[in-house]
């Protein structure tokens, strides 16, 4: 089953007068519980594509589908709400909320989409037994490694049960064990769970990780590959 679908996707940005075409007619389809690299450097257009799956931006032409519908046809609403219940986010400097507990940075997306604090709590506790830190619960992000807080972020993306999860430069402010924690981490819960993740990287250290590397330069794809990964 496809999870995404790009249809010739362009997008151009205008600043004044000087017009940048970020991609250029892309197609790519991603199938459910893939563990997919977008690869490119500076300015190729894997960040940009990435936000286009995630419904952050949108299109200047073309169609993105996610599930087999069309989010391009979406409101402003209507695309938040698909973010919040089916696609799930890891960022490059964690985006942790600094004033909550890695327990309540975890909970936030449940509190959002109206769990139970039952539900919550099991959810939680669930998710901070997978990425090891069920005896951090109680600390705030500035009392965490940079290594715990991506863990936390992890977490955080899993909590809904979404059926994507997007990371944009995963491990870039990580060292190399740390970054490599958080890898291996999200590949067993990529093949536990079978939640597909797409992540966008010029890490050779992460791109090793993926089963499948889409690369892209100046806004084109120009290389998809299978690989068995670690």
């Amino acid at each position: 089953m496809e999870v995404v679908k790009i249809e010739n996707v362009a997008r151009v940005y205008h600043i004044g007068k000087i017009e940048t075409q970020a991609l250029r007619g892309v197609n790519l389809s991603i199938e459910n519980g893939e563990f997919t690299a977008l690869v490119g450097p500076s300015g190729s257009g894997k960040t940009t594509l990435l936000q286009m799956i995630g419904c952050l931006d949108q299109p200047t032409s073309g169609k993105v589908f996610i599930n087999d519908k069309d989010v391009t046809s979406l409101n402003r609403n209507q695309r938040a709400d698909m973010r919040r219940s089916t696609i799930g986010f890891i960022f490059q400097f964690f985006a942790l909320i600094p004033t909550l507990t890695a327990y309540e940075n975890v909970e936030m997306p449940l509190l959002l989409n109206g769990h139970t604090p039952d539900e919550r709590r099991e959810r939680v506790m669930e998710l901070l037994k997978a990425v090891d830190l069920t005896d951090r619960a109680n600390n705030r992000p500035d009392q965490l490694s940079g290594g715990q807080q991506q863990r936390i972020a992890v977490a955080r993306a899993l909590a809904p049960k979404p059926t994507l999860i997007l990371a944009d430069e995963p491990t870039a402010n990580l060292d190399t064990e740390n970054g490599k924690q958080v890898m291996d981490l999200m590949q067993r819960l990529n093949k536990e769970t079978g939640v597909t993740f797409v992540f966008a990287t010029h890490d050779p250290r992460v791109i090793g990780y993926a089963k499948r590397t889409v690369t892209l330069q100046d806004g084109v794809i120009t290389k998809d590959s299978q690989s068995n990964g670690n």
